[in-house]
């Protein structure tokens, strides 16, 4: 197992009720971190490869990049890795997404995520088919100067959304070192603390809802446990059951530290985290997937917490 699914997996190497997890996760969400482990080492036939090449260049609108260099280019990331993958997508719109899962479901190809690349962890390299979103899909789709919030797609650059809001002296305060580059979608499936972590949180903190896509295609919106409906109602009920199950394993074994950015939040509904999860201590299931390096689910857009610009600097 790769250095980063190791971390991904590092609360749960202690609890006895790993595998009630690893059982959960394909049922409910039907995309599993397993499955995204397999994109590190498995291969792709050259059929497979061929048929997912052509069928993505006629069912989408998408940049279809097969060739040796383009496969070379996002074989690596910022990490030490290099993985081939069997190719790239670079979707322009929300429907090239939806089409790409659907055919790469069809063919039983792996799908990797993909935003800048900055992370050092090896998240962004799999032999699957990486789906690059940070060419076309960088849009601001709505600020809310009164709720202060903002919604976005997961290719936008955390630099550009904080240059949109700085009229409104407002920022996204996940201030991440690489944040020239940094996608909100990669920070969102790394959690990304930033500098400022300690008086603003990591993103689980600042991150509001998310819609995603699961692996067999249903879009979803995953948001306050009290509101959800249909499909996100059941996934928080599993998983609510799941943690008070398990409650024990859970306090016994979960790491309490501020930056805990490996594993899943498991914990949003029996808090282990010195900062709490939300302000008000109910529970959001967009949680569940803040960290979790698209290994749940593929992400459609983002609703992000604002603050005010600080007052002064130093």
């Amino acid at each position: 197992m790769c250095s980063w699914a190791k971390m991904l997996w590092f609360p749960l190497q202690n609890c006895k009720w790993r595998r009630s997890l690893a059982a959960f996760l394909p049922r409910v969400f039907r995309a599993s971190c397993l499955v995204l482990i397999k994109s590190v080492s498995g291969t792709v036939s050259t059929e497979t490869s061929e048929l997912l090449s052509r069928r993505l260049e006629s069912e989408t609108q998408g940049e279809v990049l097969f060739d040796a260099g383009a496969r070379g280019r996002y074989a690596t990331d910022a990490s030490i890795y290099q993985v081939m993958p069997v190719g790239v997508f670079v979707p322009r719109t929300a429907q090239d997404v939806a089409c790409a899962i659907d055919i790469a479901r069809d063919l039983k190809v792996p799908i990797v995520p993909r935003g800048a690349g900055t992370s050092q962890c090896g998240q962004t390299v799999g032999a699957g088919l990486v789906i690059d979103n940070s060419k076309y899909r960088r849009a601001v789709l709505d600020v809310d100067i009164g709720h202060r919030t903002a919604k976005v797609e997961p290719g936008l650059v955390l630099d550009h959304l904080n240059a949109r809001l700085k009229k409104h002296g407002l920022w996204h305060p996940v201030d991440v070192s690489t944040s020239a580059q940094a996608s909100l979608g990669g920070m969102a499936g790394n959690n990304s603390c930033g500098s400022r972590s300690i008086a603003y949180g990591n993103m689980v903190h600042n991150v509001l809802g998310a819609t995603a896509w699961l692996s067999d295609g249903s879009e979803v919106e995953f948001g306050p446990v009290a509101g959800l409906s249909g499909r996100a109602a059941k996934i928080a009920s599993f998983v609510r059951e799941l943690a008070v199950s398990h409650r024990d394993d859970i306090e016994a074994n979960w790491p309490k530290v501020l930056r805990r950015v490996a594993g899943y939040n498991l914990d949003i509904f029996d808090n282990q985290n010195e900062r709490p999860y939300t302000g008000d201590g109910s529970v959001n299931l967009a949680h569940l997937l803040v960290g979790s390096e698209g290994s749940l689910a593929f992400t459609k857009d983002l609703t992000l917490k604002l603050v005010p610009l600080p007052g002064n600097r130093v």
